[in-house]
């Protein structure tokens, strides 16, 4: 039996934009409103506009929420300051990873945990499982949000006309509450896109008034609305993971290059540390395979599952490729064997449907913002 998709609070007004729907981890969802080039080149130039409703939110409260945290994810949550953010992962026993999250310290003993759509309910359970023996509360609060990013170098300009938050003194991985459009909200100044940007958490019955509210004040300054197959090509060139892509549960974090998420140093055990440690020792002396950025020389575009070969033999998979609008040229992003996985390798190339096609071996990220 199939279940409609979920709509978020501004469905009516995407359509009424023209977007194109697409059905994404049972959310119906904007994949473009015109050309997904100009949502790319106006995110990277000016502004963009994204709803992001369909991000899983779960809130975990009470005495000991920072204990049950660092128990069930690998980061060092214990450090993260009241109105900051970390980039964290909740891993299986053996290591692999469930989903890379963002946390959010919204007050002494208050977290909000940002979890993938397609990954959501896994999270939760997991928190929910891994919850026993703590006096926290695990709350599912994917109904309780709406969640609009603005992202782009105009973006602070754009936010600071419609808000009362001292913009400037919000650093980037930080979280305040504050008023956006007259309407209470969580101002975070995170994103997906490589770009200075906000993302805002407010009630679902707000999100319209913000929507519209956004773009009057990004009017004059080429602000546009954007849809997910951007936000796809703009955090590959920014060389960040999509779960399902380059992070599964066949991999550790020490497989996917992100070791530096987990926090061996922090107090008392937490789910996974055991595997993780070997695999931490693994990456050390034999890392199996490494995460690369690979330039087509040509036009024709890789696709996530492509192998990559070298002298006719497969040394690697793509696990996510596209037409760059940045560099003007296909880019991927794919695993590779570590012999083979130094910037400037030799002789690599893709087989798209049986060709092999030329390309160039990089270090991450694809594009980097001038501060």
């Amino acid at each position: 039996m199939s279940t409609a998709p979920r709509l978020t609070a501004l469905d009516a007004l995407h359509r009424s934009l023209g977007a194109t729907m697409t059905d994404f981890a049972g959310w119906d969802m904007p994949l473009r409103y015109a050309s997904e080039r100009d949502e790319h080149v106006a995110v990277r130039t000016k502004a963009g506009l994204f709803d992001l409703s369909h991000m899983g939110e779960i809130t975990v409260t009470g005495p000991q929420a920072v204990d049950l945290l660092d128990f069930a994810l690998v980061g060092n949550i214990s450090t993260v300051g009241n109105g900051r953010a970390r980039y964290t992962m909740i891993c299986q026993e053996d290591g692999g990873i469930l989903d890379d999250l963002i946390v959010y310290r919204l007050a002494e003993t208050e977290y909000m945990v940002v979890a993938n759509a397609s990954n959501a309910q896994i999270v939760l359970d997991a928190l929910v499982a891994r919850s026993g023996g703590f006096d926290a509360e695990v709350r599912d609060d994917r109904d309780a949000y709406a969640l609009i990013a603005v992202q782009g170098p105009e973006s602070p300009g754009i936010l600071k006309s419609i808000t009362d938050a001292d913009l400037d003194g919000l650093k980037y991985y930080a979280g305040l509450p504050g008023t956006v459009a007259g309407v209470p909200a969580l101002i975070a100044r995170t994103g997906y896109t490589g770009e200075d940007g906000f993302e805002l958490f407010l009630k679902p019955e707000h999100a319209e008034g913000v929507w519209k509210a956004l773009t009057e004040a990004g009017e004059g300054v080429g602000l546009i609305p954007c849809g997910l197959s951007c936000r796809d090509t703009l955090r590959l060139e920014a060389g960040m993971p999509l779960y399902g892509h380059e992070l599964t549960t066949a991999l550790t974090p020490f497989d996917a290059g992100l070791g530096r998420v987990v926090k061996f140093e922090k107090p008392g055990d937490f789910v996974g540390r055991k595997a993780l440690e070997a695999a931490a020792e693994r990456a050390e002396t034999a890392p199996p395979r490494k995460l690369v950025g690979l330039i087509a020389e040509g036009r024709r575009v890789p696709r996530a599952g492509f192998s990559v070969v070298k002298d006719g033999v497969v040394i690697g998979e793509v696990t996510s490729g596209a037409p760059s609008p940045t560099l003007g040229r296909p880019i991927a992003i794919a695993y590779v064997d570590a012999a083979h996985a130094a910037p400037g390798t030799e002789g690599v190339g893709v087989d798209i449907r049986g060709t092999h096609e030329p390309y160039e071996v990089v270090a991450l990220p694809f594009y980097k913002r001038q501060k």
